[in-house]
């Protein structure tokens, strides 16, 4: 296979499907008709939902606009009606009327802010929170209330297809295997440290989270379960405008403040979102266990606490400039950096029957710094003879370093020889991407087609230092100590094709990418020489009926490219008996994917979804106990496979104008095969995750909302099982300045101060248990405040480099 893919076929997915329906009705006397369009471009607007309801707000009928932005809604009777037409991205809009004729036109109605039709009339409630597509679901932050008083991590809870580990890592699926794009774009901030990102981001700078189950073929093939794309407020008109949030956690965590921002002037625009925290973990204590059997037997028991500190900073910007009316040059940069510090102290033993095999006691101090940036720019051209064509060039540059340092201090030893030591990695990643896209309609299909490439080098330089027990001073140990580089270049294209129906939505793509992987240590030659190529097909079906329900299928393959993380040979010994390291031989991993979904959305507002996937050669995570050094050893190995049935559900319903409630949750099989030495280890569980939340709108702004949820037990590797979870929170909010300035109070887990978190791990010829003590009960306060003001939009990029072909 050829480095550099010089052939670009385009490959054309035909999808036909006839659905005619003929049902008969009886005629009545009144039609109301209309035209949907913005009130910028004036262009129709297609598939926005309508809703005729009585003048007591009883809802009558419901329909969709075609894509020439008309409907109409036959069987009405005479009578007075309000009309409520709701779309993501734009104001609803709100109107009375009466129908004393046989057919009723209304005038074009525009769709933006500040636009007055016919006599208005409040009606609440009608903001859509989900919206599902036939290859994504789209939770709209800003309709949800208890987003003035939350972090965007805890809103995870809330949105459609995902949940929270008892470690508060965000899953996709039941999987962690994802992308996250921050405004359609790869950030190295999300990418390397995402769950304090999202805890210090307030969800109030948020627009929206699309969760891309079903990712087209102009995302990358990476993220087996999909991509997590985090959209903030970012609509840029005339004039300015931002947010800023500052909020309190007690004891665990700490202040944070947040902030998102738009401005326009003439025909440059910008938007901006910051933040930064700081992060206190109180002293906790944790108990590791280990027994092995068989040939030889012992027994560890390690028992310790810790405590640690954390600093986490961000900010990203995009910025825009309208050249003329047919050119558009765009550009974001992101900066992030953190720094974290953990303090333990640890007592040891290891033994066998009536023998001590082992013991010491040890301080441990654990430092990292983490610091990226990441920027790029974007031409966008259009074409004056055909409006539908539209040309992309982007670049982008990605750096992210991240130093550790492991500093141990051993005493009270018996049987124990190892000095004191200190060990240091760097590691640097650093990526360039070029990318051309093109569009195209013609008549009802829109065509994609597009080249890339991206070119990463990857570092890492690690050091193990003893200390010499005569002179105290800290000496380099070579064997344990190297420098590794890792490139790995992919090239890839990809053509894709959608057609929309009146009802039906059909779309289709095949992406192609080629990878080539070289890796060397410092002392040896090079160890790592692979290439490897794959064809990746997709293809999502939606429907949609009168009554604003749908359903969707879809298909894809999704591959799995190991990150640096499990790849670095890197070997970390801040536990002595516990060491990790990576595997630079890991190879790409190939998941199938099958879904079938529904959404309605009347009153009861319902998302599911059933899946299925299959996947074999994974990478997964091998433990093994060496009984001879009393070390319990971790590394990657691709072996074995796995699958998943799934169902994913949520739903969200008004009990009243003021009180509602929602369900989000899914349950699983999941089961696992994998070969550790030399036998085959089989793990197996049916579980899930179920989370309930309600809030109910007192009168002059208050605002109370409570949720609870509850993580089954899980497989959490291989060989490993970890214990459920269940948590609650309330919060109290109030609107001190309608519109502009509000506060909340809220409580997390108010009647368990602690949790034990436990995994359990298994091998041929051991068990081990890992627990950890960890404050549960936590206090805050939340203020949040609008300022500024918007006049009118100006253009954004609809193309733009998304790199998403490497998980965690």
């Amino acid at each position: 296979m050829k480095t550099i893919i010089k052939l670009y076929c385009l490959l054309f997915v035909f999808i036909s499907v006839a659905a005619n329906t003929n049902t008969a009705v009886a005629q009545t006397t009144y039609q109301l008709t209309g035209t949907v369009a913005d009130s910028v471009t004036k262009q129709p607007l297609g598939y926005i939902t309508i809703n005729v309801k009585s003048s007591d707000d009883i809802a009558i009928k419901a329909t969709l606009s075609k894509p020439n932005g008309q409907f109409s809604l036959d069987g009405l009777n005479a009578g007075k009606y309000k009309l409520a037409i709701v779309a993501v991205g734009y104001q609803p809009k709100y109107m009375a009327f009466e129908l004393t004729n046989k057919s009723l036109q209304l005038e074009a109605i525009y769709l933006a802010e500040n636009i007055k039709g016919l006599k208005e009339v409040t009606i609440t409630g009608d903001r859509p929170i989900v919206k599902q597509q036939a290859d994504r679901i789209t939770y709209d932050l800003q309709a949800d209330p208890e987003s003035k008083s939350s972090n965007v991590l805890n809103m995870i809870r809330k949105v459609p297809f995902l949940s929270l580990d008892a470690d508060n890592n965000v899953l996709l699926k039941g999987n962690n295997s994802f992308k996250v794009l921050i405004n359609g774009k790869p950030s190295s901030m999300a990418d390397n440290n995402l769950k304090a990102v999202l805890q210090s981001m307030p969800a109030s700078t948020i627009k929206s989270i699309e969760v891309i189950t079903n990712p087209p073929a102009r995302y990358d093939a990476e993220g087996m379960a999909g991509v997590i794309n985090i959209i903030t407020n970012k609509k840029v008109d005339n004039g300015f405008k931002g947010t800023l949030n500052a909020n309190e956690n007690l004891p665990v965590g700490g202040p944070a403040l947040g902030t998102s921002f738009s401005l326009k002037q003439g025909k440059f625009g910008a938007t901006g979102y910051g933040g930064a925290s700081y992060n206190k973990q109180p002293g906790t204590g944790y108990l590791n266990t280990r027994a092995t059997f068989g040939q030889s037997t012992s027994n560890l028991v390690q028992s310790g606490n810790d405590k640690a500190t954390g600093r986490n900073g961000y900010f990203g910007t995009e910025l825009s400039y309208e050249i003329d009316s047919l050119k558009l040059l765009s550009g974001q940069f992101n900066i992030s950096g953190n720094h974290d510090n953990r303090h333990s102290d640890q007592s040891t033993l290891v033994t066998a029957p009536a023998t001590i095999l082992q013991q010491y006691s040890l301080q441990s101090l654990n430092i990292s710094d983490g610091n990226g940036f990441d920027a790029g720019l974007n031409y966008q051209l259009g074409f004056k003879a055909d409006k539908s064509k539209l040309l992309t060039l982007s670049y982008s540059y990605n750096n992210y370093n991240n130093d550790q340092l492991n500093d141990i201090n051993l005493f009270n030893t018996i049987n124990y020889s190892v000095p004191n030591y200190k060990q240091d990695n760097h590691t640097g990643n650093r990526e360039q991407t070029l990318q051309a896209d093109y569009v195209q309609q013609v008549k009802k299909l829109y065509i994609e087609g597009g080249v890339k490439a991206i070119l990463r080098n990857n570092q890492s330089k690690f050091n193990y230092l003893q200390q010499d027990s005569i002179t105290g001073a800290y000496d380099i140990y070579t064997p344990f100590s190297d420098a590794f580089n890792y490139k790995q270049d992919v090239f890839g294209a990809y053509n894709s094709y959608r057609l929309n129906l009146a009802t039906w939505s059909f779309s289709g793509g095949v992406r192609m990418e080629e990878t080539v992987v070289k890796a060397n240590f410092l002392s040896t030659a090079s160890i790592v020489d692979q290439n490897y190529f794959n064809v990746i097909p997709t293809i999502a079906i939606n429907k949609e009926f009168k009554d604003r329900s749908s359903i969707s299928f879809g298909f894809n393959q999704r591959i799995k490219r190991p990150s640096i993380r499990r790849l670095n040979p890197f070997v970390d010994r801040s536990n002595p008996n516990f060491e990790s390291t990576g595997n630079p031989n890991l190879r790409p991993v190939i998941s199938n994917n099958l879904q079938l979904g529904y959404n309605g959305s009347g009153k009861l507002s319902v998302t599911t979804a059933l899946s299925y996937s299959f996947l074999n050669n994974i990478d997964l995570r091998i433990f093994t106990v060496d009984t001879t050094t009393n070390i319990t050893y971790t590394t990657y190995k691709n072996t074995g496979k796995a699958s998943r049935l799934g169902l994913d559900y949520n739903m969200r319903y008004p009990i009243t104008n003021s009180w509602n409630v929602s369900v989000n949750g899914n349950m699983e099989y999941f089961e696992i095969e994998g070969l550790v030495g030399t036998q085959v280890i089989h793990n197996y569980l049916l579980g899930g995750s179920v989370s309930a939340a309600t809030g109910y709108r007192f009168d002059k702004g208050w605002m109370v909302n409570a949720n609870a949820s509850y993580l089954s037990r899980r497989v959490t590797e291989l060989q490993g099982t970890g214990n459920s979870a269940f948590r609650t929170s309330v919060s109290v909010n109030k609107d001190l300045i309608k519109n502009k300035l509000s506060m909340s109070a809220f409580v997390n887990n108010p009647f368990t101060r602690f949790r034990d978190n436990t995994t359990n791990t298994k091998g041929p010829d051991f068990v081990q248990v890992n627990t950890t003590y960890e404050y549960f009960r936590s206090f805050g306060v939340s203020l949040n405040y609008n300022f500024g003001q918007l006049k009118s939009e100006v253009k954004k990029g609809a193309r733009g480099i998304n790199n998403d072909d490497v998980s965690n």
